[in-house]
């Protein structure tokens, strides 16, 4: 990306045009001409805001969201940033919008872009590599030096009405891929990416270890690419939808206060096969132990969930098992597969969105993400 900073947040929250609305007021479903956006902030209280509509500059695309996915996997989470103020050393220190799973039609174009016309229907890759450092000219631009990932603090997100976007990270749609369906690209690219990198074979019985979003992407990744997959969750809501999606996946109900090896025990007496390959999903500590006892000798455990700080496995089972233990931070050059992959009708994503909300109703969206009760698995915000 050749100016890093057209993505400064100062050129949002600075500008003029930038209102915070006060708390409790909601958009005005009328002012179809304001900028509206969700943030989240430094008290850990969503807001609504106007962001300013600016003008593309040179490499810039103008895109109207039409459909923002609420991401609730503590990696990049829009519902973690909201409620705890972070992930990890990533704060939130200021107003930032969230937003970062997006797909809409292009409205503007600034100079210099030629391989896009405005109404097609685009998806946007958020993770924005600067293309100079070593990671992004090795092509794992999702390690960048300087990363800019839109809706990780500081950088504003997508759930807004009109977000400038660089063009070289933006994928064109086919008619038949829908906005909802381009917006669940992103989480589809997490999995895909896990998949790649586990060297998941055909004929492989693969573990799945949760069954929310990521986990249930993961299911339908596994399948699409030849794995005989067995999953499990601590919500048997969560598994019967899982096993609605996957009709021949195996599911395995986790109880709370059992043992890691007799949860693994568990799982392996369902499996009926050895599992050599395994995505944990939750990035829970005991979920990651009981994964890693329910492996064959040489099995792989991929950790694509992000839990806390500081854990303990159990290395000399492990050691005496040779069982790796790897993980996937986002993704990379994985998007236009999975755009295929769903424009192909290998892997059907449209059962995954449970609730639907207008952009003006994006809170209610958010709450509804981050209530387990609502038995939501992937809430998006439209703005039609």
């Amino acid at each position: 990306m050749s100016d890093r900073t057209l993505y400064d947040p100062s050129r949002i929250t600075n500008h003029p045009d930038f209102k915070l609305l006060p708390q409790g007021d909601k958009p005005d479903k009328d002012r179809r001409d304001l900028n509206y956006s969700l943030m989240y902030d430094a008290d850990h209280v969503n807001k609504y805001c106007v962001r300013p509509r600016l003008d593309p500059a040179p490499g810039q695309v103008e895109v109207h969201v039409k459909a923002t996915g609420i991401c609730g996997s503590r990696i990049r989470s829009d519902v973690h940033f909201a409620t705890h103020g972070n992930i990890g050393d990533m704060k939130v220190t200021q107003p930032c919008s969230c937003g970062h799973e997006s797909a809409g039609v292009v409205t503007r174009i600034g100079e210099g872009v030629e391989n896009f016309s405005i109404g097609e229907k685009v998806a946007l890759e958020n993770g924005i590599g600067c293309g100079q450092c070593i990671p992004c000219k090795k092509g794992v631009y999702n390690s960048c030096e300087i990363d800019c990932f839109f809706s990780t603090p500081p950088f504003h997100g997508t759930m807004t009405r009109y977000h400038l976007h660089p063009a070289e990270w933006l994928h064109k749609l086919p008619d038949s891929v829908s906005y909802e369906e381009g917006a669940l690209c992103e989480p589809l690219t997490v999995s895909m990416a896990a998949v790649a990198r586990s060297g998941l074979r055909l004929g492989d019985v693969c573990l799945v270890a949760g069954a929310g979003p990521i986990g249930l992407v993961t299911l339908l990744s596994v399948r699409a690419a030849g794995g005989i997959p067995i999953i499990t969750d601590l919500s048997q809501g969560r598994l019967d939808f899982a096993k609605k999606l996957v009709p021949n996946a195996r599911t395995v109900l986790i109880e709370k206060g059992v043992s890691q090896q007799d949860v693994a025990q568990k799982i392996k007496a369902a499996a009926g096969n050895p599992i050599t390959v395994a995505i944990e999903c939750t990035g829970v500590e005991s979920s990651i132990g009981s994964t890693i006892y329910s492996m064959a000798f040489g099995g792989k455990v991929f950790v694509t969930g992000v839990g806390k700080e500081i854990q303990s496995y159990p290395m000399m089972h492990c050691s005496a098992n040779e069982i790796s233990l790897d993980f996937q931070y986002r993704y990379a050059n994985q998007y236009p597969r999975s755009i295929r992959l769903v424009a192909e009708g290998y892997i059907d994503l449209k059962p995954l969105v449970t609730h639907r909300f207008d952009l003006e109703d994006a809170m209610d969206a958010m709450n509804t993400a981050a209530d387990p009760r609502s038995g939501a698995i992937k809430v998006q915000v439209l703005d039609n």
